[in-house]
């Protein structure tokens, strides 16, 4: 292979505007280089805010889908009996419920996280389950928000442990679902306050709508 020699008079050129300039222009360059690369590494997002782990991504996925189930389960409910003597309380928990998706529906922006694809799904679930139970009378619509309660909290309280638990906990996000939890915590003893164990058939109501929460909580994870 034949070696190139370097050309001669653009050497000379080189070495005479060295020699006139000095590295002026040299240190410029590389200053200006280095701030390039600087806004460049500014500009990448945050780590904790528009960026999360896989755990983390996983818990707001299931969280906006939960949220969402909530507001149509109340929004079941208060197509039944939104007329009745329970249409006040139960227009109470509704409003919380849908502050409690929006909030998920902004964080799950924010943070770039992907819904999950089974939201159609959740979507008429959630209304059918509100407006079914409430169909067969108030006590057994307090039970199926016992039910969906008793999980949400439980589910939210294993949250706070998992990132309470990690090196560099998400402080907002626990603020967040502590607020939350306290609040479906408030629903939860309300349905029992308006007689939710009275219900024809409580027991089965209850395993069967515990259960389906569960399911649909593993099936958020991942789908």
């Amino acid at each position: 292979m034949k070696k190139i020699q370097p050309n001669a008079m653009l050497v000379s050129k080189v070495t005479h505007c060295q020699r006139v300039f000095g590295d002026g222009p040299k240190r410029s360059l590389s200053s200006s280089v280095v701030k390039l690369l600087q806004n460049k590494e500014d500009a990448k997002p945050k780590r904790g805010h528009d960026r999360v782990s896989k755990e983390v991504e996983q818990m707001i996925r299931v969280d906006h889908a939960g949220e969402l189930g909530a507001d149509r389960i109340y929004a079941g409910q208060m197509a039944v009996l939104g007329k009745s003597n329970y249409g006040p309380l139960i227009q109470h928990m509704w409003d919380q419920e849908k502050v409690h998706r929006a909030t998920f529906e902004k964080i799950i922006q924010e943070r770039r996280v992907r819904p999950t694809a089974m939201i159609p799904i959740w979507n008429v679930a959630g209304f059918v389950l509100g407006a079914g139970t409430a169909l067969l009378g108030p006590k057994a619509a307090m039970a199926c928000t016992v039910a969906v309660e008793s999980v949400i909290v439980e589910h939210y309280n294993d949250q706070l442990r998992t990132l309470a638990a990690e090196p560099n906990p998400d402080t907002s996000l626990m603020e967040t679902i502590k607020k939350f939890r306290d609040e479906e915590q408030e629903h939860h003893d309300t349905g029992l306050d308006e007689g939710a164990e009275q219900a024809p058939l409580y027991g089965f109501i209850s395993d069967v709508i515990k259960v389906g929460c569960k399911l649909a909580i593993s099936i958020s994870k991942v789908v």
